[in-house]
Formats: structure tokens, C-alpha cells, sequence
């Protein structure tokens, strides 16, 4: 089997990391995205609503290969009268992942602005005790204050700021003994693991044993990523990211194939197949279900109406819709299981 360019699959993930691309914040990931396709060799075609597909070659029954380009983040919700922004998340969000964050103001002219997502009061020295124990809420006790000398709404809107602006959070991205901690490795790292793919299967000039789409998509985090499909698509293939936890098999040295999710169980026969897959070509991999909170963008071509079989698969990690972490070597093995699966 081809060896896993892991430099090549961090640098892409890196890239993909510094661009903020909260679900809806489409157009710069994906311009982006469609430029590393076509140095490739391969031919993007861009969707309507924000999203690309490339078709990797092969001939017969389609299958769609789905990794997700959009992160969770926020959005301006109004602006307080201290020149603060109240703001609302977009996506699966929650205060305590992400109060002390640093954050990108992106207003609709194109300006960028610098801030913080802050507790009110901020400062723990000066706040009273029953505020402290106070549970983060954006609606009530957290904002983002700006980089900037505001005091007043008015201020603040001179800058150009103004209600729907998306906010995308700082990735900090780290790498240590193999491990890598950042954000958004929900998805960015799967969309890494399938340009990774698509690289060898050019470069390699692997034969495939059927036709397959390469679909990246931009709304994954809302649901309805790939609600659209093309004609002849047969099979749904999502990489998406396995959670670990104390119920869970997921490991971040390892691929998780996925049995069920919150919605319902993947296809049992394609399930199958990876799994068979996975241990001819001796792929480190577990079985996982991913209950209450989960789900992928197979799921969402399914409750689309679309006749196909569905089944996921992806590297463990920790920390989901936090700073999260994975290792390479979940990396790997969900590149070595996706490569031995598509090829002849």
C-alpha cells in the first residue's frame, strides 16, 4: 500500500486551519479548497449553496467520499451598549468550550477585527461569588470584547461591525509526539486525510474499483451538508471524526468504523465491507456507536431521500468541538482504510 505523505496531510491541514470558516462562511475555504484540487490534476465542481466536488476517476456505480470544510464558531448577535459584542454560536458551540478564546471579527465590507470571548464581569479578582458560580451563557454572562478602544455601541459600529458578522475561533494549532491539538480537526483534518487520498491516486495512478466523488462540504455542522447528491451516486462514505469518551472504543492511534450514530445505524453491508477491508490490509481500527450527540453528513443524504447505502468512518479524538486532539497515526489508518477500500 502507498505510504501515508503525512507532511503533505499536515500542511494541508494546517492551511485549511487558517482560514476561518464558520458554517455559512463558505467562500474562501472553498476557493481555496478548489485551487489544492486543481494542482492536483483533478477538476473541481463548485455547488450553489458552498461546497465542491471532484471526481477521482473509476468507472461504474458512484461512490461519494464526504469530509466537511465548515467549523463551528459564532455570530454577532447585537452590540451592548458598551461597545461588547452579544453573540449567538453557530454550530454545536457551547460557552465552556470556548470563554478566554481568541476570536476573528469578520465584518461584511471584508475588514477583521481581533477579540476575546469573555465572561462578564471578567475578571475573577472583582466578581462577586454568586457570579462566579454563574454557568457560562451567551445570552446572559458572555460576550467578545474587541481589540479595539470601544465604549459604546456606536463605536463599535464605526468600526463596521453589525449584527449576522461571523466570528471564527482561533485554532491554536500544536503538534507533540504525535499528537495534534487544535481546533476544527473537526473536519479539517479528515478534508486533509482526503486530499492526502486523492494525491496518491494520482500520483500512484491507482486503479479504482468503481467511480468515486471526492464531496466536500460546507454545512456539515447545521445538517445539510450533502443533502444534495449527483445523479448515480450509489454509496455515502463520511470522514468525520470519532469521539472519544469513557463508553467509547474510539482511539486517537486508531480509525473508528462507525455502526451507529444518535440517528439511526449506518448500512449494515457497507459497514461490513469496511470492516472486512480493514483487516485485509491489516488497518489498526475499531467499532464504535457515537450516542446521544452525533451525527454525519451520510445522515443527512439519507434523511434527504436518496436511495444509497451509508457508512462512516474517521480518526479518534478527544475533546470534540473543543481543543481537540488526535494522533497521526488515526490519521494514517483512516487514510490507509479509505485507500484500501476505493482501490482494485
Amino acid at each position: 500500500m502507498e505510504g501515508f505523505d503525512s507532511r503533505y496531510c499536515l500542511d494541508a491541514f494546517q492551511a485549511m486551519l487558517r482560514i476561518d470558516s464558520t458554517t455559512g462562511q463558505y467562500r474562501e475555504i472553498q476557493e481555496w479548497t478548489a485551487e489544492y484540487i486543481r494542482k492536483l490534476g483533478f477538476t473541481p465542481q463548485i455547488t450553489r449553496k458552498g461546497g465542491l466536488i471532484a471526481d477521482m476517476g473509476g468507472e461504474g456505480e458512484t461512490l461519494a467520499v464526504t469530509a466537511h470544510l465548515d467549523d463551528i464558531g459564532l455570530m454577532v448577535r447585537h452590540i451592548n451598549a458598551d461597545g461588547t459584542l452579544n453573540v449567538c454560536p453557530v454550530g454545536g458551540l457551547y460557552p465552556f468550550y470556548c470563554v478566554t478564546e481568541n476570536v476573528r471579527v469578520h465584518t461584511g465590507e471584508g475588514k477583521v477585527y481581533t477579540g476575546t470571548v469573555c465572561r462578564t464581569p471578567n475578571s475573577i479578582h472583582v466578581t462577586e461569588e454568586e457570579l462566579r458560580n454563574q454557568p457560562g451563557d451567551f445570552r446572559k454572562n458572555v460576550c467578545v470584547v474587541l481589540d479595539e478602544p470601544v465604549k459604546t455601541a456606536e463605536e463599535t459600529r464605526r468600526l463596521g461591525i453589525e449584527t449576522g458578522d461571523y466570528i471564527g475561533l482561533e485554532p491554536r494549532f500544536t503538534q507533540s509526539g504525535g499528537y495534534i491539538k487544535s481546533r476544527f480537526v473537526d473536519d479539517k483534518a479528515c478534508a486533509a486525510v482526503l486530499l492526502t487520498v486523492m494525491k496518491a491516486v494520482r500520483e500512484e495512478n491507482i486503479p479504482l474499483r468503481r467511480n468515486v466523488l471526492a464531496y466536500f462540504a460546507c454545512y456539515e455542522e447545521i445538517g445539510h451538508g450533502t443533502t444534495w447528491l449527483p445523479e448515480n451516486v450509489r454509496d455515502v462514505l463520511a470522514l468525520d471524526i470519532a469521539p472519544t469518551g469513557p463508553d467509547q472504543n474510539s482511539d486517537e492511534q486508531k480509525v473508528s468504523i462507525f455502526a451507529k450514530d444518535s440517528r439511526f445505524p449506518y448500512h449494515s453491508g457497507m459497514t461490513a465491507e469496511l470492516r472486512d477491508t480493514a483487516r485485509r490490509a491489516g488497518v489498526d481500527y475499531v467499532m464504535d456507536i457515537f450516542t446521544p450527540h452525533y451525527g454525519t453528513d451520510g445522515d443527512a443524504s439519507v434523511l434527504a431521500g436518496y436511495d444509497i447505502r451509508h457508512a462512516a468512518i474517521g480518526p479518534g479524538t478527544a475533546n470534540s468541538h473543543g481543543y481537540e486532539r488526535t494522533h497521526m497515526a488515526g490519521l494514517k489508518n483512516t487514510y490507509d482504510l479509505l485507500l484500501a477500500y476505493i482501490r482494485k
